[in-house]
């Protein structure tokens, strides 16, 4: 277990917590039988109406969104990271060695090699990088990872990367590139993982809460949630010429770039669909995890912000 979560497991011991469930609905009975017959064409008409979601700004079938968002990223996966260069003006590799850092990853002395879990994380470019930190700085080169992605093409591009990393030599059994939908993981077992951490990807999730209770699931008690979003900025002004950024320059860049106006249209809109950092900080507690203080660190104005949580 990472220092990291002892800290933050002795602030959850702070008090008692009451998980919040969900709402229980307390009915009385009636006497009115057509008050019954109508609450009942009511939810009869609900259940019929088809289940949707968004794409961006769009509302489609429930049931399509998989294969749309799998579309987008098999069309970006060779430019992963123009795309993410473009989305956040290179800005991204900053907030992702700051994320590692904040993590501070690897088996301490005397400890059991660690069990990491990254989704969505075909290209590998996080689960490299955590790795990387836990030789350089506690000498750990036998914890192990699982990079999972419900996008063969994007895992197919990690395992690429992969072969050119000194992990092919150095210990050729440590890193696994699964294909699996991080809503479900249904091949990770329960209580298996110390750390799940997800970049830039959660965002795309059909059921953003169903992946949060797997990975709530595939935590070991004391293991960390760790994710990196793009998210809402909090300044006024920013937040204009960013939004003016994003929808005038970022589709066109796309379509310069890669070729692609479509697939960077669709990312700019999930980013303004993706909920707030409260509102998100929320769904974690919802979850299940143990949430320390707000929950979340704003990087650049709130552009993109780190979430916690603890499994307890």
């Amino acid at each position: 277990m990472s220092f990291l979560a002892k800290s933050l497991r002795k602030s959850a011991k702070v008090g008692s917590f009451k998980l919040r469930l969900g709402s229980t609905r307390m009915l009385s009975g009636t006497s009115n039988s057509n008050n019954h017959a109508d609450e009942t064409k009511k939810n009869q008409l609900t259940t019929d109406k088809p289940s949707t979601t968004h794409f961006g700004y769009k509302e489609i079938l429930l049931n399509q969104k998989e294969r749309l968002v799998g579309d987008v990223f098999s069309s970006v996966a060779s430019n992963y990271d123009l795309m993410n260069d473009v989305m956040s003006l290179g800005i991204h590799r900053l907030w992702k060695d700051h994320f590692i850092k904040k993590l501070d990853p690897g088996m301490r002395p005397g400890g059991e090699p660690l069990e990491f879990i990254d989704a969505a994380g075909g290209t590998g470019d996080i689960a490299f990088g955590l790795l990387r930190h836990a030789k350089q700085h506690h000498f750990d080169t036998k914890s192990r990872m699982t990079v999972v992605d419900i996008n063969n093409d994007m895992l197919n591009e990690g395992r690429k990367r992969y072969l050119d990393t000194e992990f092919v030599t150095e210990s050729p059994n440590r890193i696994q590139f699964l294909q699996q939908n991080g809503e479900v993981l249904d091949k990770i077992p329960d209580n298996s993982k110390d750390f799940y951490t997800v970049s830039f990807g959660i965002r795309n999730f059909t059921n953003i809460q169903s992946g949060l209770n797997a990975a709530y699931r595939v935590l070991k008690p004391g293991g960390i949630f760790a994710c990196l979003e793009f998210s809402k900025v909090d300044n006024e002004y920013l937040n204009f010429i960013y939004n003016k950024y994003s929808f005038s320059l970022l589709p066109l860049m796309g379509e310069l770039v890669a070729n692609d106006r479509a697939s960077y249209q669709y990312l700019v809109e999930s980013i303004r669909k993706f909920p707030s950092q409260d509102e998100f900080s929320g769904m974690i507690r919802k979850a299940g995890f143990y949430v320390p203080g707000k929950g979340y660190e704003n990087l650049t104005f709130g552009v993109a912000a780190i979430h916690i949580g603890i499994k307890i």
